[in-house]
């Protein structure tokens, strides 16, 4: 490092983070402050403003995050996203990687489950925690990613875990066989078809032919996290949309604003109609995008009749399935006239988690 790069906080910051014991000190200070002062600045998150930054900073020449969960898998993931920088700011014990509800949500419906799917793995944050439940039976996850840097940490993170049941797919999902190019990048990369293979296009494939070709007769669960590809990539699951409720996966995925317009209401919008014709009940859970430890608190879902969606663009996940006594039969908790988003910065009930029922 340079005298000028020295001459300026970053660079200050980024020398002194590449000491692991100084950097977790900085790291705790810093959350205890914002925890003490956030309630002073509602409607200002300080973690993006303030605290956030400064990590930044701190792991700007730090390549990887590498952490162990209380479940003992190990992860490793590019410190290139707020993902990761959630997962460096995480308190310990930690249960998750990212979306503590949404995370604890597919743990619950993979009880179950011997054959899971997830689009969008990343570097394997929802992925190996399924993985290593299902295991137990002798389940399989079938992950599908394209970004080169997320696919090669999902890969090493499955091998140095040792989870052999997880098969890594370098293609995407979506309606029909072809290519999809990438606008954005790592979390926020959105595909968009293209007519034809070009150098920077990845191959798609969709969920029936994926299993017809490796023998999948019964899918348990998917999970779709592909910024606003989601709907494609259901459209080519369609025989197991179709099929009988004993025999139809659960979902989980994500819907936002950028990609779905919901100004005439969120059962409007055409993925909610297609899984409401194919006899799916929905809801949205109620999460924060964010690493925040959750533990004693129920995972709550939103009744999509009474659902607050006013703010700027922003997006939570959804869950679906057809056996209506599952709301109940795992304990969660559905609540009207609140938003799927928990925000840290916003005080009031309908970005809060509570406890009551509606």
């Amino acid at each position: 490092m340079t005298t000028k790069e020295l001459q300026s906080i970053e660079g200050c910051l980024s020398l002194i983070g590449q000491d692991a014991a100084t950097r977790e000190r900085i790291i705790a200070a810093l959350l205890e402050w914002e925890s003490r002062h956030q309630r002073r600045h509602e409607g200002v998150d300080l973690r993006e403003t303030a605290t956030g930054p400064l990590v930044d900073a701190l792991y700007k020449d730090i390549p990887l995050v590498s952490r162990k969960l209380s479940s003992g898998l190990m992860f490793s993931m590019p410190y290139k996203s707020r993902i990761a920088r959630e997962f460096a700011m995480g308190v310990e014990p930690l249960d998750h990687v990212w979306e503590p509800q949404t995370t604890r949500l597919l743990l619950m419906l993979a009880g179950r489950a011997r054959h899971v799917l997830v689009g969008g793995a990343y570097c394997g944050d929802h992925a190996l925690p399924l993985a290593s439940l299902v295991a137990e039976r002798g389940g399989h996850v079938h992950c599908f990613e394209l970004q080169a840097l997320q696919l090669d940490a999902l890969r090493k993170n499955a091998s140095a875990n040792g989870l052999s049941n997880i098969t890594v797919n370098a293609v995407g999902l979506w309606s029909r066989p072809g290519f999809v190019q990438l606008q954005g990048s790592d979390s926020h990369a959105t595909p968009q078809w293209c007519d034809s293979k070009t150098p920077d296009a990845f191959p798609v494939t969709t969920i029936d032919e994926y299993c017809r070709k490796s023998g999948v007769e019964t899918l348990d669960l998917v999970m779709l996290d592909i910024e606003g590809g989601e709907f494609s990539a259901l459209q080519g699951a369609e025989h197991f949309m179709a099929s009988p409720v004993n025999s139809s996966p659960d979902l989980v995925f994500e819907i936002h604003r950028s990609y779905v317009d919901w100004s005439t209401g969120i059962k409007r919008t055409p993925i909610i109609g297609f899984l409401l014709d194919h006899g799916y009940d929905v809801f949205a859970v109620r999460d924060y995008q964010a690493h925040v430890d959750m533990s004693g608190l129920p995972v709550e879902l939103v009744d999509l009749d009474d659902i607050y969606l006013e703010g700027p663009p922003h997006g939570f996940n959804m869950f679906a399935t057809k056996r209506s006594s599952l709301v109940k039969d795992l304990g969660l908790v559905v609540r009207r006239g609140v938003s799927p988003k928990l925000l840290h910065h916003r005080f009031s009930e309908r970005h809060q988690p509570g406890t009551a029922a509606s």
